[in-house]
């Protein structure tokens, strides 16, 4: 995922109940890897995912670098060479291997990186009530850049066994009988709102300053678009059809071959299938549509004669009825039908594209420090994705989170909501 880990300053926070949440968010990535062999969390199948163990070690990287090296007197790291070794981006901190040769690195193995992991534990916690109000915000950063990994961690391993030469095995499941509630328009009224982070609660920087914006009245849809009718799209050549699409996105179309959402597949009796619970399973036509790009999301509305909603269209809706959909405590790891009326999926089930490009809230500046490098200087050619995802932890989501990525990307758990 990409986002800030940068963090909008709030006061009160107890070293025991961050003790307690610092235990809990580090066994939880333990036990999403634990089903994954050494061989298996060394995958990187491109390069803008990382290997599971990469992931397991950079979390722990940051509580060392930023946690204990600078307010532990006498701490010993784990190991020297992992300050060069697992630096992502942070240039003040100095050199940091290629993103795109993550996937080499055989050592440390996977039982040294637990160990590290350990090493790293018992110290945050052995020195948490020693640590200043300034440190324990950035400890709490750095949980919250955790669950992050979290999400990156289950997106990045499906995409790895995708291209697995091993196909994946066959799950037939029965979509039959399923069907999702009728999708309907919600009104919202124009006028002045204010948008984006206010309050004493955890947010990352980029989600402030709060701030006014004049919306003009307009329509939501109560729910995301599904697998069924995407599938109406693309049965009336929606894929070759170069009106309905954005410039870039039809060369990105040509380009890769895109015929249907990332994952999907057609058998030879002309049905579709999809990878899914680390099985292939039919598509069914209830489900959210997942795994498309901007350009796609783009298309689509444009042939349903609706629009993407902008990102303050999204949040004043979201705010006003925060509906939860599947989340990554649910355990299924794929989006599910919407159920019910009114505005659902709010939060879950699949990430939402916006027509909003990601750039700054005015008033917007980024820290100082190697902690504020990650955010301001990725305000460029991405667009932002509102709501979270089956695989996003549910305390990590909140209305005002901003999700970015660049328009072509399909690897992620994001889908569709209309507006007009």
């Amino acid at each position: 995922m990409s986002s800030s880990l940068v963090q909008i300053s709030k006061p009160g926070l107890s070293p025991a109940l961050l003790g307690e949440r610092f235990a809990d968010i580090r066994n939880v990535s333990l036990r999403l890897t634990a089903h994954l062999s050494a061989e298996d969390q060394m995958l990187q199948s491109m390069p803008d995912a990382s290997p599971t163990k990469w992931h397991l070690a950079h979390t722990t990287w940051f509580f060392e670098t930023f946690i204990l090296e600078p307010n532990v007197p006498g701490y010993q790291s784990f190991d020297s060479r992992f300050k060069y070794l697992l630096n992502s981006y942070y240039k003040q901190l100095g050199a940091h291997p290629n993103r795109s040769s993550r996937g080499l690195m055989s050592r440390p193995s996977l039982e040294e990186v637990h160990e590290y992991r350990a090493h790293v534990d018992a110290a945050v916690l052995a020195n948490i009530d020693e640590f200043d109000s300034k440190t324990l915000e950035l400890l709490e950063i750095g949980l919250n850049h955790e669950q992050q990994h979290q999400e990156l961690i289950t997106t990045d391993i499906k995409h790895a066994l995708w291209f697995a030469p091993l196909r994946p095995d066959v799950l037939a499941s029965s979509t039959e009988g399923k069907a999702a509630p009728p999708m309907t328009w919600i009104d919202i009224e124009g006028g002045i709102h204010s948008i984006g982070h206010a309050g004493s609660e955890f947010a990352f920087d980029n989600e402030g300053p709060r701030h006014e914006v004049l919306l003009q009245p307009f329509k939501i849809a109560s729910r995301a678009v599904t697998n069924g009718e995407y599938m109406e799209f693309m049965s009336d050549n929606g894929y070759r059809r170069p009106e309905l699409w954005l410039s870039d996105g039809w060369d990105q179309l040509c380009a890769q071959g895109w015929v249907a959402p990332f994952y999907w597949d057609k058998d030879e009796d002309n049905t579709w299938w999809h990878f899914a619970d680390d099985r292939m399973k039919p598509v069914d036509p209830s489900e959210p549509v997942c795994h498309i790009s901007y350009y796609e999301a783009d298309a689509y509305a444009r042939w349903a004669g609706a629009r993407l909603p902008t990102e303050a269209e999204w949040e004043v809706a979201a705010v006003r009825s925060p509906s939860r959909g599947t989340m990554l405590e649910d355990q299924v790891f794929h989006p599910q039908a919407a159920t019910g009326e009114g505005f659902q999926q709010a939060f879950g089930d699949v990430w939402e594209w916006t027509a909003s490009p990601y750039t700054a809230y005015p008033g917007f500046k980024p820290a100082a420090g190697a902690v504020g490098e990650y955010n301001g200087k990725f305000m460029c050619n991405q667009f932002v994705l509102r709501g979270g995802s089956c695989v996003t932890p549910a305390s990590h989501i909140r209305g005002t989170y901003r999700n970015f990525f660049p328009p072509y990307v399909r690897w992620q758990f994001s889908g569709i909501r209309l507006a007009k």
